[in-house]
């Protein structure tokens, strides 16, 4: 069946080679009223008259998905398969009317849930994840001269469940279809023009950038970006799909385009990003032995607490150890709970939290060969008396715990060192 259905995908791709396919992805600021829905039409429009097969991906309307999670957390009933059913009815709503507007304007379409397509996942809820795409029900589509409207954010699980893939998953839902039809490019179409040196809501004299590594936007996004799901571009950048962030209020700008292997202009950073959601946990007196580490992190992971900053200090005459990391401010009391339920099998002698923490952290793929890059950030943080708790490193990224109250001084006074205000 598999193999049948491979077949018939690359028969209609053949069919259809000679016009482009693109993919339209519209966040829920871009869809968050009828009007802009409507608005949002005329941009397809304007890519289907020019001649391209299209599909579009759209949230639910902005503020939708929160009141459905609300409603859910009324009942106070832990279901996540019925959670999923509640919660990803809003990108249904938003299909269906844009699948209305399209028609109104002379644009033939239709709509599609993610089990129409289908868009197959694991089988875990609320945080799904994509396995595949099974396009023949897209290219049929297009062989009717129509266009897909696909609710974004969903999915179908092995024994025939919906399943949702995350806040912000319909970026990867966008990127998955336009990696099964080899489409020409993804566009994701937001409330923003592109990808900037910072946040243009915190710093001063930010600059759009014109492009983007996968890998340095992955790091953007980790870090504390909301331009874009860091989900979404590593699967964009395993399957190689070209990505645009473009602006759905001014849409004849190309904004900024993520790809592969961009140059970095010897620039060493491209990027100030900061996230002011972090809450910092550490376990005194860890006993020092193997396996202990494993059986900490195993047991958040299974629970889906995202561990980031990891630091550990071994006292070597007393072989013990205190372990430091960070999750995210809404899984602190989870997490704290996890850790007590752990603490006679693993035998620390406390734990201690503190909230009130950002992480800021700059991001280029310039930094690779350029030394001294961390010598610089803390230097600039220092003269600004900003303490640094925690540091965490890679290849193309530094990320320090600030005090939070810090957070703005920290991202303007890095902006300003690394000269991203002359990019």
């Amino acid at each position: 069946a598999n193999l049948n259905s491979q077949i018939t995908s690359k028969i209609y791709l053949i069919t259809i080679i000679k016009m482009s396919i693109l993919v339209l992805k519209f966040g829920g600021t871009s869809v968050a009223s009828v009007e802009l829905i409507e608005s949002a039409a005329k941009i397809v429009k304007s890519e289907y008259e020019a001649g391209n097969n299209l599909v579009v991906v759209v949230s639910a309307m902005s503020g939708a998905t929160n009141i459905l999670i609300d409603h859910v957390n009324k009942i106070n009933y832990d279901d996540d398969s019925e959670y999923d059913v509640v919660v990803s009815s809003g990108e249904q709503v938003t299909a269906g009317l844009m699948s209305i507007c399209l028609n109104k304007l002379g644009v033939p379409s239709r709509s599609w849930m993610g089990w129409q397509i289908p868009i197959i996942t694991s089988d875990s809820h609320r945080n799904a994840v994509i396995k595949r795409v099974i396009p023949d029900a897209i290219l049929k589509n297009f062989d009717d001269k129509k266009v897909a409207v696909v609710a974004g954010f969903q999915g179908i699980s092995s024994d025939g469940r919906i399943t949702t893939i995350g806040r912000g998953g319909s970026d990867n839902t966008a990127v998955y279809i336009a990696a099964a039809l080899n489409a020409e490019r993804c566009d994701i179409y937001t409330d923003v023009d592109g990808v900037y040196t910072s946040d243009p809501k915190m710093t001063k004299n930010v600059k759009r950038l014109d492009k983007v590594s996968y890998e340095e936007m992955i790091e953007m996004a980790s870090q504390g970006a909301k331009v874009l799901q860091t989900a979404s571009v590593e699967s964009a950048m395993k399957h190689d799909v070209d990505v645009n962030v473009r602006s759905t209020f001014n849409p004849k700008d190309m904004g900024t385009k993520i790809s592969n292997d961009i140059e970095s202009d010897n620039q060493a950073v491209t990027g100030v990003a900061y996230s002011k959601d972090e809450a910092k946990i550490t376990l005194i007196d860890v006993e020092d032995k193997p396996g202990v580490a494993a059986e900490i992190f195993n047991k958040l992971a299974e629970s889906s607490v995202n561990v980031d900053m990891i630091v550990q200090n071994n006292f070597i005459e007393r072989k013990m150890t205190n372990l430091t990391f960070t999750v995210p401010m809404i899984e602190l009391e989870r997490s704290i709970k996890l850790l007590n339920d752990l603490k006679q099998k693993i035998n620390f002698s406390k734990v201690l939290e503190e909230k009130n923490l950002s992480k800021v952290s700059i991001i280029g793929s310039g930094m690779r060969n350029q030394p001294g890059i961390a010598a610089k950030m803390f230097d600039c943080l220092s003269k600004n008396n900003i303490n640094i708790e925690v540091i965490s490193t890679s290849e193309i990224k530094i990320s320090v715990l600030i005090n939070r109250e810090k957070t703005e001084k920290a991202v303007s006074e890095l902006h300003s060192t690394f000269n991203l205000d002359k990019i």
